[in-house]
């Protein structure tokens, strides 16, 4: 299985995000139940669909649904190489009936299906270059595959041909019931895009939207783009983080710390309140610093919270008494005793 498979080997990425926002967004045009068969094609060689169309059944099969994807290019298909299985026998061997050593093929619809790693996604590959890839598409064994494949899944996904260059597309989307048009940004020119459109909805085809696939994006930017990054990004920021993570004893010294400052601080205003006023009664000080040598020496914000500033806040220095500076200091010791218990 190759890396293209973004939505499988990293589904936490940006491009994941992007093709379940794509999922979602077809699913809400299947208001009816009724969307079962999706095509995707392109304007030329070169614009991703396969890339889309890949990565999409990917998406419908994390959903819970039960996705087969049908390599409709019999001419230069490519999802076999994607998902890692065989070439054949493929759709062009199930409609012409004819195996690959030219001997009638297995009318079974379970020897054409193949299981991939992808749990409920299962893929038709496109088989053997038939002489005549748009005759097959409008037989009467294509109608047949259709309807046996609508009861046997939840959705059909087709990988079709550039629709700028061949009929096949066309003649698939008369029979799908929604269309998607892969383009390349600053690559796929819009008057072929305007033709694909007009030629799809001249033979009656629906036309779900337009992908434009292969737009420029910063590095940075994509790193940043989705809040969950991809698992490979992660890991190494993982590996790469310098700063060790501090224990519960380191972070409850720091804590202990911080409040023994705190009280330190509150003492020594109400100290300068009492000498501003000519009093001898002091509050006795123990400065922290001489107690700290055993703890971690971290840079600690000193602001008093706001609940306790409240708590010791003085309109007018001559108001205060004793008593009042005693309360304070009890209300200190209490708010203080409360949060060692928290962090224990």
């Amino acid at each position: 299985m190759r890396k293209e498979l973004v939505a499988h080997q990293e589904p936490k990425s940006p491009i994941s995000e992007i093709f379940r926002t794509l999922r979602t967004n077809i699913q809400f045009m299947n208001t009816k139940g009724r969307l079962k068969s999706i095509l995707i094609t392109s304007t030329l060689p070169g614009e991703g669909k396969s890339w889309v169309s890949s990565n999409l059944a990917v998406t419908f099969a994390q959903a819970g649904k039960k996705v087969v994807l049908i390599d409709a290019d019999m001419r230069k298909g490519r999802v076999y190489s994607i998902f890692g299985v065989s070439p054949k026998p493929g759709l062009s061997n199930y409609l012409s009936g004819v195996a690959s050593n030219t001997e009638e093929a297995s009318n079974d619809l379970a020897d054409y299906i193949q299981e991939t790693e992808i749990e409920n996604l299962y893929v038709i590959a496109a088989g053997n270059v038939p002489p005549n890839p748009s005759e097959l598409l409008v037989s009467e064994q294509m109608i047949n595959l259709m309807e046996r494949l609508k009861n046997l899944c939840d959705i059909i996904i087709f990988d079709g041909t550039p629709s700028q260059l061949v009929t096949d597309s066309l003649i698939l989307a008369r029979i799908v019931d929604s269309t998607v048009i892969v383009t390349a940004s600053k690559a796929t020119k819009k008057e072929d895009l305007r033709r694909v459109i007009k030629n799809i909805k001249n033979v009656g085809g629906r036309i779900a939207g337009v992908i434009v696939n292969k737009v420029t994006i910063d590095a940075k930017k994509y790193e940043q783009s989705y809040y969950y990054g991809s698992t490979s990004f992660s890991e190494n920021k993982m590996h790469t983080s310098k700063a060790p993570r501090k224990s519960g004893q380191e972070m409850y010294n720091r804590a202990a710390n911080m409040m023994e400052k705190r009280d330190y601080q509150a003492k020594k205003e109400i100290n300068n309140i009492h000498s501003s006023k000519g009093q001898n009664k002091t509050v006795k000080v123990n400065n922290p610093k001489t107690n700290t040598q055993n703890q971690n020496k971290n840079n600690i914000n000193d602001e008093v919270p706001k609940a306790l500033k409240k708590d010791i806040k003085i309109e007018n220095a001559e108001e205060v008494s004793l008593d009042k500076t005693a309360e304070i200091l009890n209300q200190i010791n209490q708010y203080l005793d409360e949060e060692k218990k928290k962090l224990k």
